[in-house]
């Protein structure tokens, strides 16, 4: 498992910095040179795609098993150099919270079922760094790509990233929130799960997705932009495989700490529901996890080199 994901990582970067190395060559045959710089501000909502909440029928990482009670608000900022209309290089900076909960997921005697028993919880406030190339493609056809008042330009957007996230739980006990990881609540390092290694709280992510941008005026634009992450980590949410023996805290950890793992572990059986043994299923480690956020983009080009600024001959702007 661990040579498999180090070898889609790697699959991926190679193939972005491909994507990124290529773009010189094909700039060379198309469009008008018109550089410039751009730089914004993004605001919208976010959500979580992973194990804990979803809907009926097994659990997924895509839209089926949304939870729109549990969006939160991202912010960002980004900057973003454009040597073509058609083409741009972006590099933002985004800050949200990721939630899930098996509490709001609506029981219809299938396989939810289960997950609405494990009764589990987590939230986790994220921060993130993407490079990313913007590709409009209609800029290619239009009769005067740099003329962009009042333009609407459809793009799609792909590239690498960095995010850093820290999931916690409630406490059954005292309803605090606690930190997840330190726990180790599915033996995570424990020698008797030498294949369940504890999971990094900083990796990589694919982030890509697609938007529409309308020009306000030649130096203000709007967009509405849908962005997802493909991410390299099945523990946004802590959860991902089967529960353990309980009695694995209290042999490698101080006392207070394993009876507070204990119970952030395993959370059914409350209220007397149905309380799962060690080695049922907790999670499904055959998908990570994912997250996705829609974002209003304000941007303000900023100005730079090429023909849009330097060309005294430039027609006069459209009114």
């Amino acid at each position: 498992m661990k040579q498999k994901l180090h070898f889609s990582v790697g699959r991926c970067w190679v193939f972005t910095m491909l994507l990124f190395a290529s773009v010189p060559t094909f700039s060379q045959y198309t469009g008008e040179k018109s550089s410039f710089w751009e730089a914004g501000i993004t605001l919208g909502p976010s959500n979580f795609l992973g194990d804990l909440g979803g809907n009926a029928g097994k659990g997924t990482t895509f839209l089926k098993d949304n939870n729109f009670s549990m969006t939160k608000l991202t912010v960002g900022v980004f900057a973003t150099y454009q040597p073509y209309e058609w083409l741009g290089v972006r590099l933002a900076a985004n800050f949200g919270t990721l939630e899930g909960d098996d509490a709001v997921i609506k029981g219809k005697g299938g396989y939810e079922e289960a997950r609405k028993l494990r009764n589990s919880n987590f939230r986790s406030k994220f921060q993130e760094g993407l490079l990313m190339l913007e590709l409009y493609p209609t800029a290619l056809i239009e009769p005067d790509p740099t003329d962009v008042f009042g333009r609407l330009r459809p793009y799609g957007v792909i590239g690498v990233g960095v995010f850093h996230f820290n999931p916690q739980g409630t406490d059954p006990l005292t309803g605090n929130w606690v930190n997840l990881a330190p726990l180790h609540t599915e033996g995570q390092g424990f020698p008797e799960y030498p294949d369940r290694k504890p999971y990094k709280l900083t990796q990589m992510n694919i982030p890509m997705g697609i938007g529409i941008k309308y020009f306000i005026s030649e130096t203000v634009n709007v967009s509405l932009e849908v962005l997802h992450r493909k991410t390299f980590t099945d523990y946004i949410d802590d959860v991902s495989t089967n529960y353990i023996d309980p009695a694995l805290f209290y042999q490698h950890m101080p006392l207070q700490q394993a009876q507070l793992a204990e119970r952030m572990a395993n959370k059914s059986g409350n209220g007397g529901a149905t309380r799962f043994e060690p080695g049922a299923k907790r999670g499904d480690p055959n998908h990570n996890d994912a997250y996705y956020s829609f974002g209003i983009k304000l941007g303000f080009r900023l100005g730079g080199g090429g023909d849009r600024w330097n060309n005294s001959t430039r027609c006069p702007l459209r009114f």
